[in-house]
């Protein structure tokens, strides 16, 4: 004969796995009777955090059991979202309270909870993070972009991409389905900056002289080698270089400890030299340029100028 688990044994087992706390529907599969589950509450054994969900044995509960908790008294189709759901992927350090849900489907309100209604919240975008339903990454985002100041959205963006959680095929993905979502067009924006164009050695070199010639600046030697390093950008008379940083050239170790002692080493030689990133040629052509003609023009007057 099987053995039978009483039913607080597996009360305390579901809670265990469920960051203590469990639905009443849980609770009567367990074999709980309605005036049973009312006897627990009254004697502490369990304590109402929302309409229809519980905490077992105790109300400390975690943040992560509160946004559980939060999801399970909105139904099968919700998931932690917007603040919440960016501390859920460490994408922010602030802890939403209440906790915000978003659910396709319309519901009444919910007491302890910020509730999202959202026609467009598809099956793909509510994923499970530690356990927890939540919105996807890219949903998480484009949630955030409402009201969101750019540079707090920018930093999340930033955050997602060092926790390697960026998948801008995965936003593409959802902006092109988001109709008429109030964070798509702030969203479309701030991800500009993390779209890493095909930086190739020479697409990167065309960047930078489609910027020079439109500035009509004095056209660089291109991969010269000097001082024992081999540059990017060069000009002799002016004894000055450019080196262009793409992101995929620099994930590595080698590369990070290389960099920097290159730049040295044409420093020691007498010859000055700047990084610039591939992303800023490509966005911001004008203020390089000016950079460059501003750089270019006072290491003309210093190479002119006699010695001390």
């Amino acid at each position: 004969m099987a053995r039978q688990v009483r039913p607080h044994t597996a009360l305390a087992e579901l809670a265990r796995t469920q960051r203590g706390v469990a639905t009443f529907d849980q609770l009567t599969a367990l074999g709980y009777s309605k005036g049973a589950i009312a006897h627990n509450l009254e004697t502490g054994r369990l304590h109402r955090i929302h309409r229809g969900v519980y905490a077992v044995g105790h109300l400390a509960l975690s943040r992560e059991a509160m946004c559980l908790a939060a999801v399970l008294t909105c139904g099968s189709m919700a998931a932690i979202s917007h603040g919440s759901a960016a501390w859920m992927w460490g994408l922010s350090t602030g802890f939403p309270d209440p906790p915000h849900v978003t659910t396709s489907v319309r519901g009444h309100r919910r007491s302890g909870v910020r509730l999202h209604h959202s026609t467009i919240l598809e099956e793909r975008d509510r994923v499970v993070c530690a356990g927890i339903p939540t919105t996807s990454v890219a949903r998480t985002l484009l949630d955030l972009a409402i009201g969101q100041p750019r540079k707090r959205l920018e930093g999340a963006l930033e955050l997602a991409e060092r926790r390697d959680l960026l998948d801008i095929g995965a936003v593409d993905e959802l902006l092109a389905r988001s109709g008429r979502h109030p964070g798509r067009k702030r969203l479309r924006l701030a991800s500009r900056l993390f779209r890493a164009p095909v930086m190739s050695r020479a697409r990167s070199e065309r960047l930078l002289l489609d910027v020079i010639r439109r500035a009509r600046l004095p056209r660089p030697a291109i991969n010269y080698v000097v001082a024992g390093c081999e540059v990017d950008a060069y000009w002799e008379k002016e004894r000055f270089a450019v080196e262009i940083d793409g992101y995929e050239t620099h994930r590595t170790r080698a590369a990070f400890e290389r960099d920097p002692l290159q730049i040295e080493a044409l420093k020691l030689a007498g010859i000055d030299a700047i990084r610039i990133t591939a992303r800023r040629l490509e966005r911001e052509p004008a203020a390089v340029a000016a950079n460059l003609a501003a750089l270019l023009k006072r290491r003309g007057a210093e190479t002119r100028s006699p010695p001390a």
